[in-house]
């Protein structure tokens, strides 16, 4: 294993979804309050920006070329050529309260986005699956903040977060994206804990999850014992993923955002993009397969 390692010292306000695209050895990663998507190419430590007119919320490499993401109302098409979006299903744009979070595909090729309260105080929010034949399915409800997904090797098993709840949920997956038996797979009781975003699991079952207000990512066992913490030097943190031809080392995003301002001077890389060597391998990203 090896310390945590700073890739890119940005401040992000809400650094989050980080995104391995195999085909380009890069991961992409989203900063949603500021409108931008990111690209770090591993190869040569290459840093790209695109800045859209709209936040991003999500995204996705499509397994047809181009790339799929959600934004505010629902989902879209990404151009990054000329900074557009063409709506797909926007199954919550009659909610001005609530906004699309966290999303991720499947490794049957299928997009499951979550939505939340923007004010954080109603559990507005809701599970969403997007199939390759672009249908769309409201799968669960009842969230303020959703937060993950992520799914365990066979793909049947979606972990899913209400971050305000402080819960980490566990629903079994039938082959057709059908969810059933949900229960709780952990939650967050301490105060130094924070509350628990976006998750990925590793090669041995195992769930990495980020801690924001916690400064530091977790490594759960699929029985949802804690098997290994890891600090980070800011407080937000956010979201990691498995990225890197051997699949072995863990990206991380962060936020500036949600610090006090008597705070802010203590925590200079707040927002910035970290890596960090597990000694555990990751599983691969699956495309959108529409």
């Amino acid at each position: 294993m090896s310390e945590v390692q700073l890739v890119w010292e940005i401040p992000a306000i809400l650094g989050e979804g980080p995104l391995w695209v195999e085909a380009e050895n890069a991961v992409y990663w989203v900063d949603i309050f500021s409108s931008k998507v990111h690209r770090y190419a591993l190869a040569d430590g290459g840093k790209t920006t695109w800045t859209f007119d709209f936040e991003v919320t999500s995204l996705s490499a499509r397994a047809g070329g181009g790339f799929i993401g959600t934004i505010a109302d629902g989902y879209a098409f990404l151009n990054f050529d000329v900074l557009s979006a063409q709506p797909i299903m926007l199954p919550e744009a009659d909610m001005p309260d609530n906004r699309f979070n966290d999303g991720k595909v499947d490794s049957s090729g299928r997009y499951w986005a979550g939505t939340m309260h923007i004010g954080q105080t109603a559990a507005s929010g809701s599970l969403y699956r997007l199939d390759a034949d672009l249908s769309l399915e409201r799968c669960d409800s009842d969230y303020i903040i959703c937060n993950g997904p992520t799914f365990n090797k066979d793909n049947s098993i979606l972990y899913h977060t209400d971050s305000i709840k402080k819960t980490i949920y566990a629903l079994d997956m039938d082959a057709g994206g059908g969810l059933s038996n949900k229960r709780v797979f952990a939650e967050f009781t301490r105060a130094d804990e924070g509350v628990p975003d976006g998750m990925t699991v590793d090669s041995e079952d195992c769930i990495w999850v980020a801690h924001f207000g916690g400064a530091r990512i977790t490594r759960y066992s699929p029985a949802g014992e804690i098997l290994e913490a890891v600090p980070l030097p800011v407080p937000n943190i956010t979201s990691c993923t498995f990225a890197g031809t051997a699949l072995d080392t863990l990206y991380i995003t962060t936020a500036s955002t949600g610090i006090a301002a008597a705070d802010k001077a203590k925590y200079p890389l707040a927002g910035s993009f970290f890596s960090y060597q597990p000694g555990v391998t990751g599983l691969p990203t699956p495309l959108f397969a529409g």
